[in-house]
C-alpha cells in the first residue's frame, strides 16, 4: 500500500466523518440542551432524530448527483449546506429552531456518508477494496473517540452551542481538503450514462437485488446497535451512572477504538479466510456476545463495568461485520456505485431510526432497556445471515 493509498484513505475518512462529528460531539450536551430549553429528556432526542431521518433520506439524492456530475460537486454542496446549517444551531433561541437546523444539518451532512464509499468502489474491488474501507474507518471512527472528548472541551468553555461553532470549523476544513487534495473518481465517459431515468432504474434493480439487500440490512442492524448506545448513553451514563460529560466521553470512547482496531484487520482476515466467511463469523460472535450482556444485565448483573465489558467485545466484532457487508454489497454495482451506495446508506439509517424509536419508547431511565435493543439488532443480524448468506447460492454471488 502507496502513501497515496493511505492519503486517499485520511480525507475520505475525514469528509465521512463530518456528518458523525455533529452526532458524536453534541451527544455529552444534550442533557444541558434540555436544561436550557425546558425541554424533556424525549423532545431533546427530537434533535438527534431530526438529523438521523434527514440524514438517511437526503442520501438518495447524493448517490445519483455523484453518478451524473462526479463526486466533487454533490460533495461541496452537501458539506456547505452542512456548514450553514452548523451556524444556525449555534444561534438556535428555542428547541424547536434547534431540531430544524438539526434536520437541515442532516441533509448536508448526508454527501460524506454516501460519496466517500462510491469514490472507494471506483478506485477497488474485493481485498483491496476492504482494506480500504477498513482504513477510511479508522478515520472515521476517530469521531467517536475524539468528538465527545472534544465536545466536553468544548461545553466546558463555551456552553453547547460552541460544538456548532466547531463543527462548522471542520465543514470548512473539509471544503478545503476536498478542493485541493481529492481527484475526481467519476469519468466523464461513466457520467454521461447516468440520469434520472438511470437512476430510477438504478434503485429498481438494487431492490430487486437479495443479496444487495441482505448484505445492507445485515450492516443496517449493526450500525442500529451502535445508533442505539448512541442515542440512550448519555441520559443512562450520566444520568443513571452518575458520570461527568467528560467522563462519559472517556466511556463512550472505549468502545470506538475497540471497533476500529479490530476493523484494521479486515483485509488480512478477508485475504486469508474470504470475507464472507468473516463476515459471517464476526455477525455469530457480535450476536452472542450481545444477546449475553442482556440476559445477564437483565438479572440484575447491571453494573457499569459489565457492560462495558460487554460492549468494548461486542462492537470489536462489529468492526469486521460493517466494512466487510459494505464491500460485498457494493461489488457487484460498480456502474452504479453512487445509487447503491446511497440505497445503502438511506437503509442503514432508516433501520437505525426505527430502532432508536422502539428502544426509546421502552427506555426508563436504567440501562437495561438499551441493553435490550441493542441485543435485539445483533440478533437480528445473526438471523438475517443464517437464513440468507448462508445459501451457496447467495456466497457464489458475493465472491
Amino acid at each position: 500500500m502507496t502513501s497515496s493509498f493511505f492519503r486517499t484513505a485520511l480525507i475520505l475518512g475525514l469528509l465521512s466523518a463530518i456528518g458523525p462529528f455533529a452526532i458524536d460531539m453534541y451527544l455529552p450536551a444534550l442533557p444541558s440542551i434540555g436544561q436550557d430549553f425546558g425541554a424533556e429528556n424525549h423532545v431533546v432526542q427530537l434533535s438527534l432524530l431530526a438529523f438521523f431521518i434527514s440524514f438517511a433520506l437526503s442520501q438518495l439524492v447524493y448517490g445519483p448527483l455523484s453518478d451524473m456530475w462526479g463526486r466533487k460537486a454533490p460533495l461541496y454542496i452537501g458539506i456547505g449546506i452542512f456548514a450553514l446549517a452548523s451556524i444556525g444551531c449555534a444561534l438556535a433561541s428555542d428547541i424547536e429552531t434547534l431540531i430544524a437546523f438539526r434536520f437541515l444539518q442532516g441533509i448536508g451532512g448526508a454527501a460524506g456518508m454516501v460519496i466517500p464509499r462510491a469514490i472507494v468502489r471506483d478506485m477497488h474491488t474485493g481485498v483491496q477494496a476492504a482494506r480500504l474501507m477498513s482504513l477510511l474507518m479508522l478515520v472515521f471512527s476517530i469521531s467517536p473517540i475524539l468528538a465527545p472528548l472534544t465536545g466536553s472541551a468544548v461545553i466546558e468553555f463555551y456552553g453547547w452551542r460552541g460544538v456548532f461553532w466547531a463543527v462548522m470549523i471542520a465543514a470548512f476544513i473539509g471544503l478545503i481538503l476536498l478542493a485541493t487534495q481529492l481527484q475526481e473518481t467519476r469519468l466523464r465517459e461513466h457520467r454521461a450514462e447516468s440520469g434520472l431515468r438511470s437512476a430510477m432504474a438504478a434503485y429498481g434493480r438494487l431492490l430487486r437485488d437479495k443479496n444487495f439487500l441482505t448484505l445492507t440490512f445485515i450492516g443496517g442492524l449493526g450500525i442500529s446497535s451502535f445508533l442505539v448506545y448512541l442515542a440512550n448513553s448519555p441520559f443512562v451514563l450520566i444520568d443513571y451512572y452518575g458520570l461527568t460529560p467528560t467522563q462519559y466521553s472517556f466511556a463512550f470512547s472505549i468502545n470506538a477504538v475497540s471497533f476500529f482496531a479490530v476493523s484494521q484487520a479486515t483485509g488480512w482476515f478477508g485475504e486469508r479466510f474470504g470475507l464472507v466467511r468473516v463476515m459471517r463469523i464476526a455477525v455469530t460472535a457480535f450476536a452472542l456476545t450481545m444477546a449475553a450482556m442482556a440476559i445477564v444485565m437483565s438479572f440484575g448483573f447491571n453494573q457499569l463495568p459489565v457492560m462495558a465489558a460487554f460492549l468494548f467485545v461486542g462492537y470489536g466484532f462489529l468492526g469486521l461485520v460493517i466494512p466487510t457487508s459494505a464491500v460485498l454489497a457494493l461489488e457487484d454495482h460498480g456502474e452504479i456505485a453512487g445509487t447503491a451506495s446511497s440505497l445503502m446508506g438511506t437503509l442503514h439509517f432508516v433501520t437505525a431510526a426505527v430502532a432508536m424509536v422502539i428502544a426509546s419508547v421502552f427506555f426508563d431511565g436504567t440501562a437495561v432497556p438499551m441493553a435490550m435493543g441493542i441485543a435485539l439488532c445483533a440478533v437480528g443480524a445473526l438471523l438475517l445471515t443464517q437464513a440468507t448468506i448462508g445459501r451457496r447460492r447467495a456466497v457464489a454471488a458475493a465472491e
